[in-house]
This record gives C-alpha cells, sequence and structure tokens, in this order.
C-alpha cells in the first residue's frame, strides 16, 4: 500500500482527513498557505462559530474528538424568530432532544490539528501552493520566505477551500467541468458582547434570527456568553451595504431593522466600519480525481451557508473516504473512482437545499402558513416516525440518509404539503387532518 500522503490545505477539512489517514498507517504531511493559528493568527472576518450537527460528530466520534469537542459545543434547539417590534416565536429545529451545536471555527480547527499531531501529522505553515503536475502527482510550494519545497507524494490531496489552488490545477485539464456561482448577498460579522457578570443577553441555546425578507441578521451563542451575528445583505440595491456608507446610514438602518438587538450591540459602528463584507459562493466541478489528486470539501464543492452543511458536508468527505478505503483495503485505484461518484450528487443536493434555506430563513420563517406547515410536519413525524421525517431533519439528524436522498424526498414531500395547505379553514382545523392519508400520498410517490 501506498505510504505517504500530502494535503494541501490545514483548514477543519484537511486537518479532519489527516488524522483519519494516519490512523490507518500512512505518512501525512499537511501544508498550509496561513500561519499555524495556534500562534494567534485566526482568519479575521470569517465566521468565529459554526454549526455542527450529526454527520459532522459522527466523523469526530470516529477519530475520538466528539466528547472532547461537546464541551465546548453550545447546543441550539431551534431557531428564535425576532420580528421588527422584537416578539419573539420559537421554531424548534426536531423532536425533543435533537439539537445542533455552535462550535468556534478556530478552536475546532486547533484540536484537530493537534490531535493530528500526536498521531505523527506533519505540519508546514505559510507554504503557498504554486504549481501542480497532475501526471507526476507533484506539487510546489513557497514560503513567506520565496523558498521553493517540491513534493512527490503517493497522492496528493487538495483541501484547500473554495478558492483552491489545487483545483485550479484541474482547471486546465481536459473535459473538467467548472461552475461557481456568487449570490447578490454578502455577509459581515457582527458581534453582541456577554453581560457584566458575563452573562447571556439572549435566549443561549437557541439560533436568533431577524427574518426581513430581502436580508436578515442571525446570531450563534459562543461559550464566554457572548454572540456573533452575521448580517446577509444585498451588495447593491436601495437596501443594500453600498447604501449604508456613513455611521448614520448603519445606525438609522438597524435601528429601524433590528431595534431589539441594537442596544446588545455596543461597537456596532465600530463592527460595521472594520469587518470586512465577504460575499457567498457555490462551487460545483467534476471530476474531482485526475490520477493520484483528489479534491475533498470546499474545494470540491463550496457551498452558501444557510443550512449549516458546509463544514458537516466536508466531514462527511472524510468519514466516507476512510470507510471506502476500509472497505477496499487501501486500493486506492478502487477508491477514488467510487468516492467521487458517490459524494458529487451528495455535495449538488446540499449545495441546492442550502440556497433553497437561504430564501426559507430570510421569508418565510416569519410567515404564519410557513409555521402551521412546519407544525403539521411535527405532528406527521411524531405519528409516523419513519414514514415522515421533516427535510430538514433528514438533512440534520439522520446521518444515515444521503443528502441526494434527503433532497427528493423533500420535494415530494413539498408537493403533498402544498395540497394539505389548500385545506379551507386550516388554521383551526389542522388538528383534524387525516394523518395517515397524508403519509399514504407520499409513499404513493416514492
Amino acid at each position: 500500500m501506498s505510504k505517504n500522503i500530502a494535503i494541501n490545505g490545514a483548514g477543519l477539512v484537511g486537518s479532519l482527513l489527516s488524522i483519519y489517514l494516519a490512523k490507518r498507517g500512512y505518512t501525512v504531511s499537511v501544508f498550509e498557505r496561513r500561519s499555524d493559528m495556534r500562534k494567534g493568527n485566526a482568519d479575521a472576518g470569517r465566521s468565529i462559530n459554526l454549526a455542527l450537527s450529526n454527520r459532522g460528530i459522527r466523523a469526530l466520534e470516529e477519530v475520538g474528538l466528539a466528547d472532547e469537542l461537546r464541551r465546548v459545543a453550545i447546543p441550539m434547539h431551534g431557531r428564535m424568530m425576532h420580528d421588527k417590534s422584537g416578539r419573539l416565536t420559537h421554531q424548534p429545529y426536531g423532536k425533543e432532544g435533537q439539537f445542533i451545536n455552535s462550535v468556534s471555527r478556530s478552536e475546532l480547527n486547533k484540536v484537530l490539528m493537534t490531535h493530528a499531531e500526536s498521531y505523527g501529522v506533519k505540519f508546514h505553515f505559510q507554504q503557498r501552493c504554486v504549481q501542480v503536475d497532475l501526471n507526476a502527482t507533484k506539487a510546489t510550494f513557497i514560503n513567506s520566505g520565496g523558498e521553493k519545497t517540491e513534493i512527490s507524494p503517493d497522492y496528493l490531496i487538495g483541501a484547500d477551500g473554495a478558492f483552491s489552488a489545487m483545483r485550479s490545477a484541474f482547471q486546465i485539464t481536459d473535459r473538467f467541468n467548472y461552475e461557481q456561482f456568487y449570490i447578490d448577498h454578502g455577509y459581515k460579522e457582527l458581534h453582541i458582547p456577554p453581560g457584566k457578570a458575563g452573562e447571556f443577553l439572549m435566549e443561549k441555546n437557541a439560533l436568533h434570527i431577524w427574518p426581513r425578507e430581502r436580508y436578515m441578521m442571525i446570531a450563534l451563542p459562543n461559550p464566554d456568553g457572548s454572540f456573533t451575528c452575521t448580517l446577509f445583505f444585498p451588495f447593491e440595491g436601495d437596501t443594500s451595504f453600498s447604501r449604508l456608507s456613513t455611521n448614520e446610514d448603519v445606525s438609522k438602518f438597524f435601528n429601524r431593522e433590528f431595534p431589539d438587538a441594537v442596544p446588545l450591540m455596543p461597537e456596532l459602528l465600530e463592527d460595521f466600519a472594520q469587518n470586512p463584507t465577504s460575499s457567498l459562493v457555490t462551487v460545483k466541478c467534476y471530476p474531482w480525481v485526475k490520477n493520484k489528486t483528489v479534491l475533498i470539501g470546499d474545494a470540491a464543492h463550496a457551498i452558501v451557508p444557510f443550512y449549516g452543511q458546509g463544514m458537516n458536508a466536508g466531514f462527511e468527505d472524510c468519514r466516507i473516504l476512510n470507510l471506502l478505503l476500509e472497505q477496499h483495503h487501501d486500493n486506492w485505484d478502487v477508491v477514488l473512482p467510487q468516492f467521487q461518484q458517490q459524494r458529487k450528487p451528495n455535495a449538488d443536493a446540499i449545495a441546492q437545499l442550502a440556497l433553497d434555506n437561504f430564501i426559507e430563513m430570510r421569508d418565510l420563517v416569519a410567515d404564519a402558513d410557513f409555521l402551521l406547515r412546519k407544525k403539521i410536519e411535527a405532528k406527521l413525524h411524531e405519528r409516523f416516525p419513519q414514514r415522515w421525517i421533516p427535510l430538514y431533519s433528514m438533512v440534520t439528524f439522520y446521518d444515515d440518509i444521503p443528502y441526494d436522498t434527503a433532497y427528493r424526498t423533500g420535494q415530494k414531500q413539498k408537493q403533498v404539503m402544498d395540497e394539505v395547505m389548500k385545506t379551507p379553514n386550516l388554521e383551526s382545523t389542522w388538528q383534524d387532518l387525516n394523518l395517515e392519508a397524508i403519509v399514504e400520498k407520499l409513499e404513493a410517490l416514492q
């Protein structure tokens, strides 16, 4: 079996994959263009917390890290919607006891790197990939001092994110399909500090959303009592980043749209001025494998963050690749084609789900019909737990259901529920619906 593996990218996915491979007995080297974040250099302006759900937890369990991460994670049991008057509405994510976790991106990354080093993984920081030879399985890196390093591993893995240098080499090869799509919205990180005694100033165990139709703000809790807020907002137009050019513009906008949040954000104007406005991209490409080089995670399938599944999908990539190596006795010639064939439809499905969920989060979560639809679906799941699983639950809590299956089932559920929602006086009669007949309609479509 080939022993030397090089991974470009020491982010979440590259670090996790290095652990899986080192545990299998490979000699693993990881190259990263940034400096070591454990020495105080995390990326400014990137979300400092992420939603870790069952798919990601399952992968962390397999490398022995789930319990450690759960200790620093904050469970979020549902969405807390804030309307313009500050009125709150809570919508559970699933059944009682089901939740997603707010975790620190940088802390999780640090834990993964340190754990990887304990298995003998070697990290090389400030190494920028400048050339990849896919035929010879070679890569060239330049460090901050301009020195070149050329490597020739047995296998080369690109885990270097949405703007992957490794993928750039794929893009100049024959019959490589590539597509990137930016949505019209960007995002900006903002901050709600903890109270004077370190307490949370809003409900701790919820993902907070201020849905405002064409845009929204969300907030996730941090262990220190603070919340990381993210404003998802159009770049251009009447109400957009381009129109918020002065402190007065920003202040007026926030006081009008998020009046209950403003008193909790003493550094709003400074944060708005100093934090970058970042874009949101979806990347699709294929094939992910060329000879002995493979793309994984965002390098193969970057998605927008509105389903909270980017990290979870990347972690699932690592788990599935490891599973295939186990099943095929580390025969990479068999494993790599199977990996891309299995994961590509699931990557496309979660990309679409993430785009769809943006519309749901910003437009629908405050809509009475939408909330009624969710109540009916929850009732169906409670009564027929295996025959009707809501789409969000399939994606978030059922890690044995592939994304592609969840997407297709969700489309059928939508078709059935669209008919149910036409029932006269449904608001007052929904408790009397024939739930079995609804489930049978879904099964007839399968």
